[in-house]
This record gives C-alpha cells, sequence and structure tokens, in this order.
C-alpha cells in the first residue's frame, strides 16, 4: 500500500511516498480503508517531533511508526475474530493525538479506541476534518463555564481549532468576537459571530472592551498581551505552550496570586470528544471547513503548506 512515511525527525522534506506492507488486522481489530485523513498541526508536530517533549508519547529517540498520520475517515474492509462493533463495509472515523499511521491506504485500528461511525451526509472529507481541531477546541471548553451573558474572544478563528471553537461557542449561545485575516472575515463574518475584528488592520488587545474569557487558538498571542483587556477573574488560554513554556506554569502562579488567571487546557477523552462533535453534526450546528485538498503524492507540498501557518480550517489527504 501507499503511505506517507520519514524514519526521523524533521522537515518536510524528510517525507516520502513509499509502498509499505498492509497490515492485517488483530482479533480485536478492523481494517480500514483509508479515504481522507487531514494534515493539522499535531501532524506537524509529529513530523517535526517539537516541541521536544512530545517525542517521548509519538516515538524516543526516533518515530514509533514510519507512517504519519493522527486522524482518519474511511470504510471497514476487514474484522477481526472478536470484533462486535463494526462490519464489513461500515463507514468509520477516528483520531489519535499521539500519532496513528494513517495517511496510508489501509489502517488496523482497535474496536475499542477512538473509532465511531459516520453519520449519514456526512463525507469522508468532512468526518477526517472534524477530529483533530475540534478535539481541542472541545477540550478549551472544559475548562471554564459561560452562559449566554458571557462575552469571549477567539484569536485565530480561521484555522482548524479556532473554526471548530467559534462553532461550538455559538452553539452555547455565547457572545464572540473573533479574529481573522483578510482574506477570511467574509468566511468567519458568516458563521453568526458578534464581531469579527481584521487582525491584519487592527490590534485586538487595544480593543475598548473586556472580555471574561480569551482562546487564543493559534497561539500567537501572550498572557501579559492581553491582560488590559482582560475581565478582572477573566481567563487567557492558549494552544501552544508560549514562550518559554510559559503556559504550563503561569497557571500555577497566576492561580496563587488571584484576579485575572491563565489556564492551560490539556487535551484528555478522545472518545468524548468524538461523540460530543457527532451529537451537534446531527443536530445541524457543526461542520467543518475544509480550505484545499491533496493526493498522497503531494504530502512534502501538503506539510509545507500547513507547516506555514497559512491554511484556513482544515487541510486533507483525499485517498482513492
Amino acid at each position: 500500500m501507499k503511505a506517507v512515511v520519514r524514519y526521523r525527525y524533521g522537515s518536510p522534506e524528510q517525507i516520502r511516498i513509499e509502498n509499505m506492507p498492509k497490515p492485517v488486522p488483530g482479533p480485536d481489530q478492523v481494517l480500514i480503508r483509508v479515504r481522507a485523513t487531514t494534515i493539522n498541526r499535531t501532524d506537524c508536530g509529529v513530523l517535526s517531533g517539537a516541541p521536544y517533549i512530545f517525542r517521548f508519547f509519538v516515538g524516543w529517540p526516533k518515530p514509533r511508526t514510519p507512517i504519519l498520520g493522527t486522524d482518519f475517515a474511511g470504510v471497514v474492509e476487514e474484522v477481526g475474530s472478536k470484533v462486535s462493533k463494526f462490519k464489513v463495509g461500515d463507514k468509520v472515523w477516528g483520531f489519535d493525538d499521539n500519532g496513528l499511521p494513517s495517511q496510508a491506504e489501509y489502517l488496523a485500528y482497535g474496536e475499542d479506541k477512538n473509532i465511531l461511525g459516520i453519520p449519514e451526509g456526512v463525507s469522508f472529507k468532512e468526518a477526517a476534518a472534524c477530529a483533530e481541531g475540534a478535539h481541542y477546541a472541545v477540550n478549551f471548553l472544559k475548562y471554564v463555564k459561560l452562559n449566554p451573558e458571557s462575552n469571549v474572544l477567539v484569536n485565530g478563528a480561521t484555522g482548524g481549532i479556532g473554526s471548530a471553537l467559534v462553532q461550538l461557542l455559538k452553539y452555547q449561545g455565547v457572545k464572540v468576537t473573533a479574529t481573522a485575516n483578510t482574506k477570511n472575515m467574509e468566511l468567519i463574518g458568516s458563521m453568526g459571530l458578534d464581531r469579527v475584528i481584521n487582525y491584519e488592520k487592527e490590534d485586538f488587545t487595544k480593543l475598548g472592551e473586556t472580555f471574561e474569557v480569551i482562546f487564543d487558538a493559534v497561539g500567537k498571542s501572550t498572557f501579559g498581551k492581553c491582560k488590559a483587556i482582560m475581565k478582572e477573574n477573566g481567563f487567557y488560554l492558549s494552544s501552544e505552550l508560549g514562550d518559554g513554556i510559559e503556559n504550563l506554569y503561569l497557571p500555577f502562579f497566576t492561580k496563587l496570586k488571584g484576579g485575572k488567571r491563565v489556564l492551560f487546557p490539556m487535551p484528555n477523552n478522545i472518545k468524548g470528544s468524538m461523540n460530543h462533535i457527532q451529537k451537534i453534526i446531527l443536530e445541524g450546528k457543526f461542520r467543518p471547513i475544509i480550505e484545499r485538498s491533496f493526493s498522497l503524492e503531494e504530502a512534502r507540498e501538503a506539510y509545507g503548506y500547513v507547516s506555514s501557518g497559512r491554511k484556513t480550517g482544515n487541510v486533507v489527504f483525499e485517498i482513492d
């Protein structure tokens, strides 16, 4: 089978397309014919091994598996002897933020792991794009209590996490201000947000209003820069570790000090996130944004594009 591989951590230049052995499912596994998988920020971390601590989850001193990937959507082609939850022909999707060998034509995966059936009317591309960014967005929201009177700001509403997060916030009926670049103003404006700020023309940290919560979905700001627009007992959450991994230690120090605080959303319970997203998909309240698709043969280009930080929403490999 064709697969996107690399044998050591590094840049997209390490990537190759190789023929790899087709996996054989174990007794409690299903063999999935992969039809779509995204290229996301977590994938870029699995490729580069950065930050360095990530290597203890995805393989140290070298990658645990040469095949890249974190999510998938496809069709069950074979089931193990002990499998009872899925059958041949089922459409399924799944995700693991510690890496999966899913950027390939086939994947063997345990039936009790992070895998669900794809709802009717949802394409393979859409199902794959409901995984990584949406999971992190769901985990952002676990850390704060919001109500319809809450006023929140999302920095970076056009990425995979941000575009999922603003939909989840509007699903809760929260007042949302979000930042976007010029090319995406119309797209983000169509999502029913209360205010959209063009960050290429206006500094959102100098707004004349304050927010209960600031979600930095791209990790490009800091608690220090955002303090001026936070309410006295407001919260700042970032998707990145921050300069000098400050977002790991600031939650402790700001809690001791009181007042404005930093929270760092450690993602967990992937299956729970998937079930929540699937619920609101079925209610017609969530659809992932997909900017563009690549073939496996275009893997270097795809990773280069995503690593550049220029993508909108999700970028997908389509596998015929």
